[in-house]
């Protein structure tokens, strides 16, 4: 098998302009009402979507490599380091502030440079204690391949496949110094984030937390693109959504030549979707500012509070007084009777009947 690196050109990519060109089209279009829609609104609505959008970011792209992580640790995490203020902020464990730090540093400071001590440090974040798991790994440098070439694999049915077989560690001081010096001087669009993403990933230089930190570089390269500290949308909540096509797309990609327009075509769609997410978004985080303003003389429990606006921020499923019970850890009783005051307050309005009851916001 002949990978991409192994090419003579290396990394000397090409791809087809015209092909290309009405995806990049409509992506920098809905980009541009984004960032226009979001440079109308004030600082703290910055603030709280930059929130959102990084927290799902960093859920989300644990999530790509299996890894779940508490969803108000790290809304709490990223909360702390904005200097945002909500009720029912949580303790979050140094897993989640290592990855929330990681993912402000590349995206606040994305005028500084890349640099080999930077992703040392973004690989230290992501393993304080040393560990991935049970197993020690090398922390803050790139891997020595001691225990045999890294590959990427899967097991069905006791099968292994290799799906990719990543440079030699003894090559990966050349292959980065290319890499950042590249990088670092790459026109600042959608092509540069896409084509960075592909090749970080293929050089797979750390030992393990290579499909986070592709991301973060990816992430860095967005926001230099944005030109702007505030992030208002997730490409992993895209690329998890379509994971099976990203990982199809991504080897199809390392075993065949330089020629990389379906790569280019599949991560352009995949940020058109993100940004359409993150429209449908903003609609929210601007409704809910709207609805503190316009209720800001009614009196709300703080299980109240927390219970709204996760309503607003992207409530899964259906709220059931259950759901309600489990969320503000307390009984069905007293679940029961926020949820009737709530609706005596015309703020909730009940749908369904029997066991289908569920409780939506009454936005009328």
């Amino acid at each position: 098998m002949t990978y991409i690196y192994q090419r003579e050109n290396w990394p000397h990519f090409v791809w087809d302009k015209a092909d290309l060109q009405p995806l990049l089209a409509k992506a920098e279009f809905t980009r541009g009402i984004l960032l226009g829609r979001m440079q109308a609104i004030g600082f703290k609505l910055k603030n709280e979507t930059t929130l959102d959008a990084l927290s799902r970011e960093i859920i989300k792209s644990s999530e790509i490599e299996g890894e779940i992580l508490n969803r108000e640790q790290v809304r709490s995490s990223v909360a702390r380091r904005l200097n945002i203020e909500f009720k029912g902020q949580t303790e979050s464990s140094r897993y989640v502030d290592g990855v929330t730090e990681m993912m402000l540093d590349a995206t606040r400071n994305y005028a500084h440079a890349l640099t080999r001590e930077r992703l040392f440090s973004w690989h230290a974040a992501l393993f304080p204690s040393g560990y991935s798991g049970i197993h020690k790994i090398d922390v803050g440098t790139f891997r020595n391949d001691r225990d045999g070439r890294m590959q990427v694999v899967s097991f069905r049915k006791n099968r292994e496949t290799v799906h990719f077989e990543a440079p030699e560690a003894t090559d990966l001081e050349k292959h980065i110094s290319v890499f950042l010096k590249w990088v670092n001087a790459a026109p600042r669009n959608i092509i540069s984030a896409a084509i960075a993403h592909l090749w970080f990933v293929t050089l797979h230089p750390f030992e393990d937390g290579n499909g986070r930190i592709t991301r973060a570089v990816t992430e860095w390269l967005l926001a230099r693109t944005d030109d702007s500290e505030f992030r208002f949308y997730s490409l992993s909540s895209r690329i998890l959504s379509d994971r099976k096509e990203y990982y199809a797309i991504l080897e199809k990609t390392q075993c065949g030549d330089l020629e990389i327009t379906a790569w280019l075509k599949w991560f352009t769609e995949t940020l058109q979707k993100a940004l359409e997410d993150a429209l449908t978004q903003t609609e929210f985080v601007l409704r809910k500012s709207k609805f503190w303003q316009e209720h800001e003389d009614i009196e709300f429990s703080a299980h109240q509070q927390k219970v709204i606006n996760r309503l607003f921020d992207g409530f899964e499923g259906k709220l059931t007084s259950a759901k309600w019970a489990k969320i503000c850890k307390c009984s069905q009783d007293t679940a029961g009777r926020s949820i009737t005051d709530l609706i005596a307050k015309g703020i909730l309005r009940r749908e369904g009947t029997g066991r289908s009851t569920h409780y939506s916001l009454n936005m009328e």
